[in-house]
């Protein structure tokens, strides 16, 4: 049993080598291992028999790599290594790789399960130091995201304080997935007080923390999706629909997708999008240049017209039999004057 866990552990060192370094020759891998030149050709084979393309190349120059495969192997990482890939990950977990967010987490969270107690502390350092500049997503505590990461994998239920009706209140909830927006990051979960789906800012909770309580996961909606449509519609005191003569992809192109949902609609696309003032919706719909049509509320298309009788009479000649434009001219020439225009 010895004589095998030594096997083993004289493998993952070899192939942590070949990790390291392109080439290796005989020798080299030998001298490293504490073995003979015939033994670590066993072990070649034997990372072979698992599936790692260990290349052998005879000559000058020649020796032992590891090429590439169809799948990606596991990496064996010493301290510093785990230590600045945990890092970074957290860097990208934060917005600071644009399109890396999700698939940073993930990966962090795969890194957390295995990293030692040890080095926990030190990653937790390095990332305090660790700032960016200039616009971006809303920052939050990486043990936060960690802890709430680690509820959806782990199906356990969670707790947090989050603000509703000027009080921060207890949530319990079944964490389902973290969502990243080009804003914020969100938590979709159950909520077990209010029997219903709900998204949550990561970055107003308090007192975050996750129960040994596990559940069994419920038939849930798409996380973006929910997530999408209630930052860009549900929230705000109107709910908008617009039918826009120009395809998805051109439209998703001008839109923020925190700011709106875009559905295809054959060689159109309908979108879907909120606010608490429906003139600032109109706005945007005219500034995106194409063509739209008004489905859905009425009161939008009512606001249409006001705005259109509006623009109308801003455009008109001026009156009065030019005085209007005499007063225009004269203080249009003051503001140049006054070195303003």
């Amino acid at each position: 049993m010895a004589e095998e866990r030594g096997t083993t552990e004289r493998v993952l060192t070899l192939l942590s080598l070949l990790q390291q370094r392109q080439v290796w020759t005989g020798p080299e891998l030998a001298d490293r291992l504490g073995v003979t030149s015939r033994t670590v050709r066993r072990d070649v084979e034997r990372l072979r028999a698992l599936g790692y393309p260990v290349q052998a190349c005879q000559g000058v120059g020649g020796g032992y790599q590891l090429g590439p495969g169809q799948d990606l192997p596991p990496l064996l990482l010493d301290d510093e290594e785990a230590i600045a890939t945990a890092v970074s990950l957290l860097a990208g977990a934060g917005g600071a790789v644009a399109g890396a967010t999700d698939a940073a987490l993930r990966a962090l969270t795969k890194l957390d399960r295995v990293l030692p107690t040890r080095l926990r502390h030190e990653v937790r350092a390095l990332s305090g130091s660790v700032e960016s500049f200039g616009g971006g997503r809303t920052p939050v505590d990486p043990e936060v995201l960690m802890t709430l990461a680690r509820a959806c994998r782990a199906e356990v239920e969670a707790g947090f304080g989050y603000p509703s009706g000027g009080q921060v209140r207890q949530r319990r909830v079944e964490p389902y997935r973290l969502v990243a927006s080009d804003r914020r990051w969100y938590l979709l979960a159950y909520d077990l007080d209010r029997d219903d789906w709900r998204s949550f800012r990561v970055d107003r909770m308090t007192d975050v923390s996750a129960r040994t309580w596990r559940f069994r996961p419920r038939a849930a909606p798409d996380a973006a999706a929910y997530v999408q449509e209630g930052v860009a519609s549900r929230v705000y005191r109107h709910q908008a629909r617009c039918l826009v003569r120009a395809s998805a992809e051109v439209v998703r192109a001008q839109i923020p997708a925190s700011a709106a949902v875009v559905h295809p609609r054959g060689e159109h696309c309908e979108v879907v999008s909120g606010a608490d003032n429906l003139d600032f919706v109109l706005m945007h719909m005219v500034l995106l240049g194409h063509d739209f049509e008004v489905l859905d509320p009425p009161e939008l298309r009512d606001r249409c017209r006001v705005l259109a009788q509006r623009l109308l009479a801003a455009g008109a000649p001026v009156l009065a039999g030019g005085a209007g434009r005499e007063e225009h001219d004269r203080r249009t020439v003051g503001r140049v004057d006054d070195g303003v225009g």
